[in-house]
């Protein structure tokens, strides 16, 4: 029988519920109310009260072929910062779990990318990925102005998703990691009597079975990378070559806080939280429906 915590005053299940409740709603519900009515307005940029515009500031940024430049970007990055970060996290997850030749080393060292802050991490992929003294300036002395992320719009995007996907490839590796183990030994046994090598074994037994993670990891990871971005790309390359890096989340940052244009900018945080959102929806809809959790 279920056993369920009971409290003798019903005022204590509240108390313990209230500072979670002010947490939420201090950092959640009020900075979001108030990025709705600043869209719904148009600051002035050096004091003097907000102006009633309604809809005015979407009508502009929908206008805006540079937004919708920088929608483009995001859902780029998106697409390749996910499938490079989850792709990499699987197959060393497969590595460790079947315990090769270092795999112990691996299993601790594998999420402090994680754990770097990102404009730490921002930096020094910047010096590895400078075409005149990174680890690529020797690439460039073989095919020189093959690389060049300062000039070239792809070189740039490039550097930014491999930063990107570096940090998230640790925290996916450690869920994969944990659903690797947690399928029983007794499946896997079962097909190596049938005849099935592991690489089959792999792909008929274990990742049928890795669905719910990947479902999981898909969701996180696709937020994140609307989301999280920014360190990265304002230390990288600021947005440029020529807006070639200006994500959704940068374009917000630079339109706000360097273009004094804050009705504008709430505008595009509303935006962007309606399009991740309707992301998640979309994945919950029909993709879950793939997901096999027995």
């Amino acid at each position: 029988m279920e056993r369920r915590a009971s409290f003798r005053h019903w005022w204590i299940g509240i108390a313990f519920a209230v500072p979670q409740i002010v947490l939420i709603f201090t950092f959640f519900y009020w900075p979001a109310g108030q990025a709705v009515y600043w869209s719904m307005t148009l600051q002035q940029p050096w004091g003097g009260g907000n102006i009633w515009v309604g809809f005015d500031n979407f009508r502009q940024i929908f206008a805006d072929a540079l937004y919708w430049n920088s929608v483009a970007l995001s859902t780029v990055f998106a697409l390749f910062s996910t499938v490079l970060s989850m792709g990499l996290a699987l197959m060393l997850a497969v590595f460790v779990d079947r315990e090769l030749t270092g795999s112990k080393i691996y299993r601790v060292v594998m999420i402090w990318p994680y754990g770097i802050a990102a404009p730490a991490l921002a930096l020094a992929f910047r010096f590895i990925m400078a075409p005149e003294a990174g680890f690529l300036s020797f690439v460039n002395r073989l095919w020189p102005g093959l690389w060049d992320p300062g000039l070239d719009g792809t070189d740039a995007m490039i550097s930014v998703i491999v930063a990107f996907s570096w940090k998230y490839v640790g925290y996916d590796f450690v869920f994969f990691l944990s659903a690797l183990q947690g399928i029983p030994k007794a499946l896997k046994e079962a097909a190596a009597l049938d005849g099935a090598g592991w690489l089959r074994r792999l792909w008929d037994v274990q990742l049928p079975l890795l669905t719910p993670t990947v479902f999981f990891l898909l969701v996180i990871d696709i937020t994140e990378s609307f989301q999280d971005s920014f360190g990265i790309v304002d230390i990288m390359t600021s947005g440029g070559p020529a807006r070639a890096t200006e994500l959704m989340v940068y374009k917000i940052y630079f339109d706000g806080f360097k273009g004094l244009d804050y009705s504008g900018a709430a505008a595009q945080s509303i935006i962007l939280m309606g399009l991740i959102v309707a992301l998640t929806v979309l994945q919950f809809r029909f993709i879950e429906r793939r997901v096999h959790y027995k």
